[in-house]
């Protein structure tokens, strides 16, 4: 429960700097536009360019837009359940800590989430703690790539590999990272990405999956649309085809094979991600330059934090700034509502675990999951994006000294 704030948590007037922002750039404009004069909304050459693209770069033959990385994470769940042969009630290994769409997507499918407590460090899921989460009934694991930086990936993939077990990398907040030298979204059966507002790469709304199993994409592109049989997806899947090709398209193209869903994005959310990917390295390198210098303003208090930091041998790509508060005598609930007050949004770290419907459904697991605990109580995060200035950066900083000037 939110505690009363000190009375020095008044607000200042302040413009908000925001954990994420959208500015449209020319080159977004142009792309759209050259989509409206094409008179094509639905997927297409736009979307097709997007896809390849995000699928090169995260080193994978096949990538799928979707209209959401939520989506991106049902139908990949759902690929492998038909892929495989699971049962409603097997076991997906999924971290006490991520946003509730990762364990949601488990439940959505018909399967069980079975809760693995994360690193005190890095925020991901502790492949020490996951073999003793495995039961006969364990069929995958979920690694998310937490705040831009990936999940230890080596003892994940051995564990999975030696049970038997199917792995889906939720690289939601982590585009373009990598692991080891190894782009995140290639290591395991199928990566899902999410490009909503604040993400690394934003389409306003939608996600995508990657994959280099031909037999998994086909199954991904049917669930997004409807259970459709995969020869007919797209309106031009017929365009080259001729005599009985053109005719076996056309009599299986109003056929639905299985379930589905209808998670389809446009031409437009698609030209605004090939514009942000034209211009992902000058972004990425200035949202390096906020977090070196969130970093340095920060340092003289990081006996009050734990400021984040990349893993050995990670590419960590900021798509927040997480802290963790360490010493006990602050109180979050007073310092957000602080920097909330004094225009710096805030929020809290992934809670999962402790949220009502999960306690309805799940009771209290925060003996089992302890560090996930701690964080729900002591974590939270600001932004760190391309478009904050550097007066930007200095009002956060600032923003704490003034806390703990009041605090000491």
């Amino acid at each position: 429960m939110l505690r009363k704030p000190s009375p020095n948590a008044i607000a200042t007037g302040r413009p908000q700097i925001g954990i994420g922002d959208c500015r449209i750039s020319a080159r977004a404009k142009e792309l759209v536009l050259e989509v409206l004069d094409s008179n094509r909304l639905s997927a297409g050459p736009m979307m097709d360019r997007f896809e390849r693209e995000v699928a090169r770069l995260h080193g994978c033959r096949f990538g799928l837009m979707c209209n959401s990385g939520t989506s991106a994470l049902h139908i990949a769940i759902a690929a492998l359940k038909e892929k495989y042969g699971w049962r409603d009630g097997d076991e997906v290994l999924v971290p006490a800590l991520t946003f509730v769409a990762t364990s949601n997507t488990v439940l959505y499918n018909g399967l069980q989430p079975v809760f693995v407590d994360v690193e005190p460090d890095y925020y991901c899921i502790d492949p020490a703690k996951i073999e003793g989460r495995i039961t006969q009934r364990t069929r995958a694991i979920i690694p998310v790539h937490v705040a831009g930086l990936s999940s230890d990936m080596d003892p994940i993939m051995e564990l999975a590999e030696g049970h038997g077990l199917r792995v889906v990398e939720d690289c939601a907040e982590a585009m373009t990272a990598a692991y080891k030298g190894r782009p995140v979204g290639s290591l395991g059966d199928v990566g899902c990405f999410s490009t909503y507002i604040a993400h690394v790469i934003t389409t306003g709304v939608g996600g995508l999956c990657t994959t280099s199993d031909a037999e998994l994409m086909e199954l991904l592109k049917s669930l997004m649309n409807h259970g459709r049989d995969a020869i007919y997806i797209r309106i031009d899947d017929d365009q080259d085809a001729e005599g009985e090709a053109l005719f076996e398209i056309a009599d299986r193209r109003f056929s639905f094979v299985r379930l589905g869903h209808s998670f389809r994005c446009t031409e437009m959310e698609a030209a605004l991600g090939v514009a942000d990917l034209e211009q992902r390295e000058p972004a990425a390198a200035r949202r390096l330059e906020v977090v070196a210098r969130l970093i340095d303003g920060l340092t003289p208090l990081d006996d009050r934090f734990q400021l984040p930091h990349a893993r050995p041998g990670a590419e960590h790509v900021y798509m927040f700034f997480p802290l963790v508060i360490v010493d006990p005598a602050v109180e979050r609930d007073d310092l957000v509502a602080y920097l909330e007050a004094h225009g710096i949004e805030t929020r809290y770290l992934l809670p999962l675990i402790n949220q009502p419907v999960y306690r309805r459904l799940f009771g209290d697991l925060d003996a089992e999951c302890p560090v996930a605990a701690r964080l729900n109580e002591r974590a939270f995060y600001i932004g760190c994006h391309a478009d904050m200035s550097d007066e930007d950066v200095e009002l956060v900083v600032s923003a704490f000294d003034g806390y703990f000037g009041g605090h000491p």
